[in-house]
């Protein structure tokens, strides 16, 4: 005896998608889906940050002769010329719209485009050069290197711990991107040359490597979107009572049609 359960192509259709939805989940979220056990990617030497216009940096020269340093330390230069009355502010090197920093006794000095240790080299040729100081040492640091994240849940700001941090470090400081961000198309978005560029990143793959955005710099903006698959998600959640009642109106009939198909076959 064979019994007939008639479904609707309505609900057969939707349980088909839904299936169809949680196989391909973990491909489009995944991280580095192509790298194998023991892979291997050769890098460029390229893991540094550099200095851009309207970066913050903190700047300090010393010596064995801590007298002959004193000069150059733009907290001893303020207080020199406030007449010596104590000045405390922690105070820092604006690098202005050209990529130019002032530097105490040095003058201006061209910061855009070096690293910091490429900075430290300079400043202590400098020193050395015009017979200022013979051992001079020079410590270079960015201040507050921050990265902006802009996203469907709001943005917020990352201070980065060192001057180094690349596409997948950010992500990580960030908390990680939810399931249902398009990790397709993650912008990252720069100002070059006095312009906002724009690059998309696919961390699922390891070519997000080579890609020359994937050493972030500072004040990058990360911006991130929702996919296809969260706007079905809230679409479904929204008819979520209209299928409970619609899948509980199918059992009935399909019981009813169960017996009276049981009455028939009985006769």
């Amino acid at each position: 005896m064979k019994f007939r359960i008639i479904l609707p192509k309505a609900i057969i259709f939707a349980l088909a998608t839904l299936s169809a939805v949680s196989c391909v989940t973990n491909r489009k979220v995944a991280y580095l889906q192509d790298m194998k056990h023991n892979s291997q990617i050769m890098l460029e030497n390229r893991f540094e940050a550099v200095i851009s216009p309207y970066d913050e940096l903190d700047v300090i020269v010393s010596s064995f002769d801590q007298e002959l340093a004193k000069p150059f330390n733009i907290q001893n230069a303020a207080r020199a010329a406030s007449g010596g009355t104590g000045y405390s502010q922690n105070l820092a090197y604006l690098v202005d719209q050209y990529g130019n920093i002032e530097l105490p006794v040095l003058g201006t000095i061209h910061a855009a485009g070096l690293t910091r240790l490429q900075l430290q080299e300079h400043v202590q040729k400098l020193l050395i050069d015009g017979g200022y100081i013979s051992d001079p040492y020079v410590m270079v640091r960015f201040r507050d290197f921050k990265i902006f994240f802009l996203g469907s849940n709001g943005g917020k700001a990352i201070t980065v711990p060192n001057e180094r941090c690349t596409f997948l470090e950010a992500l990580a400081l960030s908390g990680d991107l939810n399931i249902y961000t398009n990790r397709k198309k993650i912008a990252v978005m720069r100002e070059v040359d006095g312009r906002m560029v724009m690059r998309y990143l696919d961390p699922r793959s390891s070519k997000v490597f080579y890609d020359p955005y994937f050493m972030m710099q500072q004040n990058d903006f990360i911006i991130t979107r929702d996919s296809g698959y969260k706007n079905f998600l809230d679409s479904y959640s929204q008819w979520t009572p209209f299928f409970s009642a619609f899948g509980t109106l199918t059992s009935l009939v399909s019981l009813y049609l169960a017996y009276r198909t049981f009455e028939n076959t009985s006769k």
